[in-house]
């Protein structure tokens, strides 16, 4: 082993063993958890904690990856829990005009009534956490560049190959600590999954926009849904013939009361933080990022709502696209206003001063100085072009019809070569996933909408400094608005792709077909490919090189915090986590203290009969009965419906099981508070909270309000 690999070993080592000191700050990996385990059982934790190091094993086995989020298992035959805002594509793929699921609601009578999700929808159990660092670094040594990032990235293809040797499993390989350390991850891939009960919009997201991210919160976000097998055990595509699914483990809905100060767990899929990253990432993040984002996702939403006016099909068919760009608007909203407010910029810098200061007095100093510098020329390398760049990236992932080209087209372009040598995404593995995006698009597309996105983005980019053009798109749209516009109008007025058939033909077509398609918006497309290729291959460059470099930091990083006695865990980056607490309100500020948990009491409070506040007839009705039975607040003598924690959470915790001191459920993880937005990049213990929906609101709703007897009997819950 070389020097560089000692060390490395010896610092990944160190970042995977908790230091004695602790906070509430911690996205633990379950590996982590026995070297905290003092503290987790101090805080109230009654089980074992060894049993939370295994992934296979009660009560994680239960947690599962679902959609683009987390859920749980909660009954012996599939049921899954999870946000209403999760499963917000499910319910829209279901609805129409004439049948509006997002409006009324969803409760299957029986099983045979559950609704097929769409295609591409999936729930992932994990079955596999294995680290595979030796391995992986082992392909990459003595390459620099984009030879790095590409003997990685075959590596880790290797790695998944071997894995998904067993039949009905989706593997990754994902890096801990920014290139540092590598772990494969395998899991079982449910396939066919169906919508079981789902409250209507004005209670699974009630408050909508206004509420997001507030407190107090008055929503019922959640849903139910089952996962099917074949009837050979084994994951298989929706079929009337499949069975429910058994999971390995299924949580207990508690029944328990909870108060201020009870313990609190969570297990989720954390999607991505940033709390690793070096002072000049938080300066582009405060200072061009999130205001670019801001502006971007709140024009775009601007265009959806006068393109699709209120009550048309087409609002239906991007009601799942609205609901994800708010998010993502309201997100980067408060994530700007939170940094500003903690300056968080300064902290980081003045951070990594200290961290300098305490490097040059270590051996090796200038070793870790070289590449660090290194990392900083290459993050400068890219502001030149991050405008084109991420107008470019818009003007394919807002889009239904011309995304759907664009995966054709590079789809026909990597099936030509050997599986191991196509790009990530288009392998063999990837063919259902595929198909099953390419079937829903007509029930996510109308042209005028997508157009209008198109034509906002375009004029964005014209204005733009003439050494950030990108020829190929100049190539399609023209050289300024007035072409574009009428480029528009041509290609969505004669291209076939808003047919199921016809992308489904293109897709079984072969390579010479595909890329002599005479289709507008696939011409479109060839076209725009060759850019999007040269792109991918220069951030390839420098990604490779990023990879290769990073670790320097991330050992001095480590090393810096140990001899602060401070927590080091990795970034989060979609792998399972778990993170631990109390219930409890917050000290806002004078005078403004956030009680732990609300009541239906808010929900009439709020009522003015027109959206978002306008709570269902019947869920009124029955709050004004106050008939509340077994879920009533003992204290708060009436009937709860969200409570706060202080876990550590981010996006992508969405649908988290939020256990007690028994392993028992209580909640569903679903939103942070205003203050707390900005945890993705700086940890505030005095501002960070979770918010959830309290289990017995849930379990009222199926009781009192929109009745499924034969669901709560499935939940082993009492069903008054």
């Amino acid at each position: 082993m070389n020097m560089r690999k000692k060390i490395l070993a010896g610092v990944v080592a160190g970042m995977v063993v908790a230091p004695a000191a602790w906070s509430d700050e911690g996205m633990w990996l379950p590996s982590q958890l026995p070297g905290i385990q003092a503290q987790i059982k101090a805080a109230g934790y009654k089980g074992d904690v060894n049993a939370l190091a295994d992934v296979t094993k009660p009560p994680l086995s239960a947690v599962a990856k679902v959609g683009g989020a987390t859920g749980a298992f909660v009954s012996k035959d599939g049921l899954v829990l999870t946000n209403h805002h999760v499963a917000f594509g499910v319910i829209q793929y279901n609805s129409s005009k004439e049948r509006d699921l997002i409006k009324n609601g969803f409760v299957a009578e029986n099983r045979e009534a559950e609704l097929p999700a769409n295609p591409d929808y999936r729930v992932l159990v994990t079955t596999g956490f294995d680290r595979i660092t030796d391995r992986i670094l082992k392909a990459a040594a003595g390459k620099t560049g984009r030879a790095y990032y590409e003997a990685i990235d075959l590596a880790g293809k290797a790695e998944v190959k071997a894995c998904e040797q067993d039949p009905g499993y989706r593997c990754s390989v994902v890096n801990m600590h920014y290139g540092s350390d590598f772990y494969l991850i395998k899991q079982l891939e449910l396939k066919d999954i169906r919508l079981v009960y789902a409250p209507p919009e004005a209670i699974g997201n009630y408050g909508d926009e206004i509420d997001n991210f507030m407190w107090p919160r008055h929503s019922g976000d959640f849903t139910v849904l089952r996962a099917y097998v074949g009837k050979d055990g084994r994951p298989a595509p929706y079929s009337k013939d499949n069975v429910p699914y058994t999971p390995p483990a299924f949580l207990q809905i508690s029944t328990t009361p909870i108060k201020d100060g009870d313990y609190a767990m969570l297990a989720g899929y954390p999607g991505t933080t940033y709390r690793n990253r070096t002072a000049g990432e938080f300066a582009d993040q405060m200072r061009w990022q999130l205001p670019t984002r801001v502006e971007l996702y709140g024009s775009i939403l601007k265009d959806i709502a006068a393109a699709a006016p209120a009550g048309t099909e087409a609002a239906v068919k991007y009601a799942a696209q609205v609901q994800s760009a708010k998010n993502t608007l309201k997100r980067a909203q408060g994530e700007l206003e939170g940094m500003t407010r903690s300056n968080a910029d300064t902290v980081r810098k003045e951070d990594e001063q200290a961290m300098l200061v305490w490097l040059k007095k270590q051996p090796n100093a200038q070793a870790a100085l070289r590449d660090m510098d290194a990392v900083e020329k290459l993050l400068a390398d890219g502001r030149a072009t991050r405008d084109a760049d991420q107008l470019f990236m818009l003007m394919r992932s807002q889009t239904q019809v011309l995304r759907a080209a664009i995966q054709l087209q590079r789809f026909a372009i990597e099936k030509k070569k050997p599986d191991a040598e196509r790009e990530s995404g288009y392998q063999q593995r990837d063919e259902s996933l595929i198909e099953g995006n390419l079937k829903q698009v007509q029930r996510r597309y109308d042209p005028a909408v997508e157009k209008a996105i198109l034509a906002d983005l375009l004029a964005r980019y014209y204005g733009l400094p003439a050494n950030q053009r990108i020829q190929e798109i100049d190539a399609v749209f023209g050289k300024d608005m007035a072409g574009a516009r009428k480029t528009l109008d041509s290609l969505y007025a004669t291209t076939r792709l808003g047919e199921e058939s016809e992308r489904l033909r293109l897709m079984k077509a072969d390579s010479a077909e595909v890329a002599g398609s005479t289709d507008p918006v696939m011409v479109a497309a060839a076209k725009l490919m060759r850019a999007i290729l040269a792109g991918e291959q220069k951030a390839k460059e420098r990604d490779g090189e990023l990879l290769r470099l990073r670790p320097a930091y991330m050992r001095t990083l480590a090393g810096f915090r140990q001899s602060q006695g401070r927590a080091m865990y990795p970034d989060a980056n979609s792998t399972l986590r778990v993170s631990f607490g109390k219930v409890t309100g917050m000290h806002v500020k004078d005078g403004m203290e956030y009680t732990p948990v609300t009541t239906v009491a808010g929900i009439t409070e709020k009522h003015t009969g027109k959206f978002p506040f306008d709570a269902p007839e019947a869920l009124r009705k029955a709050i004004a009965k106050g008939d509340f039975g077994s879920t009533k607040d003992p204290v708060l003598k009436s009937q709860s419906v969200n409570f706060m924690t202080n876990l550590d959470t981010t996006g992508g915790n969405s649908g988290s099981p939020v256990m007690d001191a028994d392993g028992k459920l209580i909640g569903l993880n679903f939103d942070s508070n205003w203050e707390a937005v900005s945890a993705s990049w700086m940890y505030d213990p005095r501002y960070k909270r979770a918010i959830h929906v309290d289990l017995r609101y849930m379990r009222w709703l199926m009781a009192k309000v929109y009745p499924a007897p034969w669901l709560l009997k499935e939940l082993n819950v009492p069903a008054e």
